[in-house]
């Protein structure tokens, strides 16, 4: 039955590329201030027409609280099966600057192998990966054993929250045995991995006040407190000389024991400059899944370009805290808020903003969904399973887990590191395609719970 399956989805390889090329000319970023919405709308009427023809009968598009539109449908199983629901999301991050591309970010260009363009492999590619997974099933002249859900998001890369609310308003439509959030990828080519461990987050604006405005750094400078300075100063007590983050009163020291992180193929992946070494202790696998990692986003002082002889009398820090599973991130916010007021020097003035936060996820691997998962995707990349972390947060996860603690949750995609999702010249290995949509099509026609 594998090999049989493997030939059908190479035969519809190219079907998927074609898919995957329409799907990329449509610039679906969820903003209207960059993109016309008409862009989403036809992504969206595109990801509905597109699952209708798998036998989706009742297939539809419901707008969500923030304006975007969910493609929802459901095809339903033998009497008694269980429900699998396939996520995926349409929406993509903007292009930014195109002069950075080497191909044009919409339209799909292959280049030694792979396919360029934006949304490729976020999340575009993970949508063509589920079709293609039931159109192998359905030209092999089977049925899966299971009721199928598809949900396909309009707006998750912009984080408004929109198909969450509908998840609270309508979890009827939701309602699964077994979830498989395509929206992740596996550790490197060709090793199937399953992300089990996400990330949460608590944003702040950090701001500095010393002075009524800017007086001569010559007259002054010495005795008159300096905004800056004293901004620099804190913010360097969030990390240790090892590059620790250091957080009074949060935990830093966690251990991971999934799969590792080759500090050589880290360096590749993040792009980090020869003869610079990483930061913090510890595997790169703890770094990066299982211990709070603090960045600063953005510094508001004068550019170096147009500075005059003067010292600053104001100046801010936004500032992202990621957290992990077993880290309350309000708590961890509330702890951060709590370091930079006790860190500030010289009794200069400080406030600080509290902005989003986001829980971390961690799955429950013991059930029978992924024990089949497993087998599924072993046989398929003819390789050992690997479970994983991500260092960003997904929302729904934790609302599915909420609403549906029975449900097991895995997370899975095209998104290898080497895709550079969200970055110029994002783009997805065909060949993950093609593993995953033989894997989740064995999946679907042997699932019972």
């Amino acid at each position: 039955m594998t090999e049989h399956l493997r030939a059908v989805v190479s035969t519809l390889m190219p079907r998927a590329r074609e898919d995957l090329a329409t799907l990329v000319a449509l610039r679906s970023v969820a903003d209207a201030r960059q993109f016309p919405p008409q862009e989403c709308a036809a992504a969206a009427q595109w990801v509905l027409e597109a699952f209708r023809e798998q036998g989706f009968a009742d297939v539809g598009s419901i707008e969500t609280s923030d304006g975007s539109a969910a493609v929802m449908g459901f095809r339903p199983g033998p009497t008694g099966a269980p429900t699998v629901l396939l996520y995926c999301h349409y929406d993509v991050q903007p292009p930014g600057d195109e002069e950075l591309w080497e191909s044009p970010p919409f339209t799909l260009t292959e280049r030694a192998g792979r396919w360029y363009g934006r949304g490729a492999a976020d999340c575009k590619g993970n949508v063509v990966m589920h079709l293609t997974a039931l159109r192998t099933l359905a030209a092999a002249g089977l049925e899966p054993t299971v009721g199928v859900r598809i949900i396909a998001e309009g707006s998750e890369e912009m984080g408004t929250g929109g198909l969450e609310d509908l998840l609270r308003d309508r979890p009827e439509l939701f309602a699964a045995d077994m979830i498989l959030i395509g929206d992740t990828g596996n550790a490197e080519v060709g090793a199937p991995t399953i992300t089990t461990s996400l990330r949460g987050m608590a944003n702040v604006v950090v701001h500095v006040s010393t002075l009524e405005g800017e007086v001569h750094s010559g007259a002054y400078g010495g005795s008159a407190p300096d905004a800056i300075t004293a901004l620099v100063q804190m913010l360097s007590t969030l990390h240790d000389e090892n590059g620790n983050t250091t957080v009074d009163g949060l935990t830093n020291d966690q251990r991971w024991d999934g799969v590792e992180y080759a500090e050589g193929r880290f360096r590749a992946d993040a792009g980090v400059l020869d003869g610079v070494g990483l930061s913090g202790s510890g595997s790169v696998a703890e770094q990066v899944w299982a211990r709070p990692a603090l960045t600063i986003l953005g510094i508001d002082c004068p550019p170096v370009v147009g500075s005059a002889a003067a010292i600053a009398p104001r100046a801010s820090a936004r500032l992202n805290l990621r957290v992990p599973p077993g880290t309350d991130p309000v708590v961890a916010q509330d702890l951060l808020i709590g370091h930079l007021l006790a860190a500030a020097p010289w009794d200069v003035r400080v406030s600080v903003e509290p902005e989003s936060t986001g829980m971390p996820f961690s799955a429950s691997t013991g059930g029978p969904g992924y024990k089949q998962l497993r087998t599924a995707l072993s046989e398929a990349y003819g390789a050992e399973v690997g479970f994983a972390g991500q260092g960003g947060s997904i929302p729904l996860c934790n609302a599915l887990a909420e609403q549906f603690p029975d449900a097991e949750i895995a997370l899975i995609g095209v998104e290898e590191p080497q895709c550079r999702i969200h970055a110029p010249n994002e783009s997805v290995d065909p060949s993950e395609i093609e593993n995953l949509a033989l894997a989740e099509a064995l999946f679907l026609s042997r699932f019972s719970s």
